[in-house]
């Protein structure tokens, strides 16, 4: 499959009027693949929450929004005997897969139209992604075996702080703001995961929870847990600002890619700032369809 080139950088192709504005080369690859594992380490090595497979056996589970396959190939790996379906826009999954595994390309906007159920549906970093997410979790909802669970894990703008290292109009700041102001530019927003639990409600999931962790912006805290987050995060959000800003920069708020860089520089220098102690929320939230 054909992708287009943007400033430099790849994007998908699979069809031109999707507002989906991160790239799919292979340092936005090697980005997926960190983020799996900076979110590993939050969740002490799980891959969900959510309390599947307690009962019974798993028929079939879907990876919403797979990116290079990552979570779903150590999903399949753990439950060898649950089919896993991973979807995204993008071809730029791994050839050599679990065989309880298979990969498709489609738009998970559109109506979805399987012909079967699911046991688990999970979603990771979504916010910006999905334009209708009461929509999402209703055709999740409708894609679900009576007693199957969703989850997504998600992070939410703006950045935090508790004890006012983070000054307004500071850089991270007007990152954040901006980020905000520029996915709303497309149908999205960047602060969709605040919504996840009402929406799940909404679409009539019950037992639904939700826990919500922190990412240092580096390794400011003191605590090993968390400074070892806040490496992480560092390299996943500073090391990649300019994929992750570009399209939204400069399709939606109109600024040239210059001046994009000029502006992420001074962003990262803040995200480096240990005397600044800020954190992104990330917010886990799963429920479950009723038996009946």
């Amino acid at each position: 499959m054909a992708y287009r080139t943007e400033n430099g950088r790849t994007y998908h192709a699979f069809r031109e009027s999707i507002n989906y504005v991160l790239p799919n080369d292979s340092s936005e690859q090697e980005r997926l693949d960190l983020q799996h594992h900076l979110f590993s380490l939050t969740l002490g090595g799980k891959l969900y929450l959510s309390p599947i497979g307690d009962d019974k056996p798993l028929s079939r589970a879907l990876d919403a929004g797979t990116g290079t396959g990552v979570w779903a190939i150590d999903f399949a790996d753990a439950h060898p005997e649950t089919e896993v379906i991973g979807i995204d826009l993008s071809p730029i999954q791994p050839n050599f897969l679990p065989t309880n595994l298979q990969f498709q390309v489609d738009d998970l906007e559109d109506e979805w139209t399987f012909s079967y159920n699911f046991d688990f549906i999970f979603a990771r970093m979504m916010t910006g992604s999905i334009g209708d997410f009461p929509k999402f979790f209703t055709q999740s909802f409708n894609a679900l075996s009576p007693g199957g669970w969703v989850e997504c894990q998600d992070i939410t703008f703006p950045a935090q702080c508790d004890d006012g290292t983070l000054k307004k109009d500071s850089y991270i700041d007007q990152w954040s703001s901006l980020m905000i102001e520029a996915t709303n530019k497309f149908g999205r927003t960047a602060e969709s995961a605040k919504f996840y639990k009402q929406q799940m409600i909404d679409a009539g999931f019950v037992n639904v929870t939700e826990v919500v962790y922190k990412w240092p912006t580096n390794r400011w805290p003191a605590d090993p847990y968390y400074k070892e987050l806040g490496f992480w995060c560092n390299h996943n959000i500073a090391g990649e600002l300019s994929g992750l800003s570009m399209v939204l920069f400069t399709r939606g708020l109109g600024w040239s890619p210059e001046e994009v860089e000029v502006f992420l520089a001074k962003v990262r220098t803040d995200m480096k700032d240990r005397h600044i102690h800020a954190w992104w929320p990330i917010h886990v939230v799963y429920g479950q369809k009723p038996e009946a």
